[in-house]
């Protein structure tokens, strides 16, 4: 099974459809995993080792516009800029995109605008491949639901399928080989007091991909057999923690899923650091704050960038601390 075949069972006849607007446009938000998605069973699929869950930090993230061109190739344009469809990105947006052509000479003009640094570790492959999907079933009218939209969006980068939708997402493994039980679904709890500060360190595009780290670790690291009982634990603890609005089980949950997996990493060969000496520092001033008595804790994904997390009440003290930190409360209080 390819990505073709998956795409030809969720659209059918639908993937014949010719465009029901000029153009159509859809937003979709980043979002921050609490629970990690760190290796793929299935590459060509986006078919995780294990299952994960996510917050979407609300405003933040894409907002794509798609329009059939008369131009004889596709056209795309990342905050104004033109994207080179040569480079290893370009090449796989129109891999994608060509998913969509059903042999039809088909063109694109794909314009994005993101409000989050590129490729720094705050899933911006995430909200934009998901902000396409959108827009796609917009722009040809297939009226997808969001749990089908959401493996669509797996197709182009695994985290994505959690940026079909706002707040608490689970990200279900799935276990079926042609990834049809692997998508998003919507966690219906909401927590007004729960923030998320983003602590950006370093704005450059990585120099490992996610998608390269993450191979690495799997065929690499001796600790990695490890890591699919971790998730499980912390997938269940962190689900306790958001019903009963626990925060301390969530911080310490989510913190130490992340270290977890850059202690993975670590041992994978060559081995794999995301961290920068301004990394650590931030950390270790977080675990000072603690031992101080303020409920603090971090979470960081493939990048030097962290994300703070804390209360609503702790917002002012966080922030005398960090002063370059941006709050984000997911639940718009």
């Amino acid at each position: 099974m390819n990505k073709s075949d998956v795409v030809k069972l969720i659209l059918g006849e639908r993937l014949y459809y010719l465009p029901n607007h000029l153009s159509a446009n859809a937003f979709a938000p980043t979002n921050i995993a609490l629970c990690k998605y760190w290796g793929k069973r299935d590459q060509e699929l986006n078919l995780p080792v294990t299952s994960s869950l996510s917050i979407s930090l609300g405003n933040k993230g894409a907002t794509t516009e798609v329009s059939i061109t008369e131009q004889t190739q596709d056209i795309a344009l990342l905050n104004g800029e033109p994207v080179n469809l040569f480079s290893n990105f370009g090449k796989r947006l129109i891999a994608f995109l060509d998913l969509f052509r059903a042999e039809r000479a088909l063109h694109f003009k794909i314009d994005t605008q993101t409000t989050i640094p590129l490729a720094a570790g705050l899933a911006s492959s995430a909200c934009g491949f998901a902000a396409l999907v959108l827009a796609l079933n917009k722009l040809f009218h297939w009226q997808l639901d969001a749990q089908h939209l959401s493996i669509l969006a797996r197709l182009g980068s695994g985290s994505a399928c959690r940026s079909i939708w706002s707040g608490f997402v689970e990200w279900n493994r799935g276990i079926d080989a042609d990834g049809m039980d692997s998508y998003g679904s919507i966690i219906p709890e909401v927590w007004p007091e729960l923030c998320v500060g983003l602590l950006i360190i370093n704005r450059n595009e990585k120099n490992i991909s996610s998608r390269e780290a993450m191979q690495r670790t799997i065929d690499t690291s001796v600790l990695y057999p490890l890591w699919p009982e971790k998730v499980n634990h912390d997938l269940s603890a962190v689900k306790k923690a958001i019903h009963e609005k626990d925060f301390l089980l969530l911080g310490k949950t989510a913190e130490s899923n992340a270290l977890t997996m850059h202690g993975i990493m670590l041992s994978a060969w060559p081995p794999i650091s995301y961290f920068l000496p301004e990394t650590v520092a931030a950390m270790q001033k977080i675990w000072e704050l603690r031992q101080q008595g303020v409920a603090l804790y971090f979470t960081q994904d493939a990048g030097p960038n962290l994300k703070l997390l804390f209360l609503s009440s702790d917002a002012e003290l966080v922030k005398s601390h960090f002063s370059s930190l941006e709050i984000i409360s997911p639940f718009g209080v």
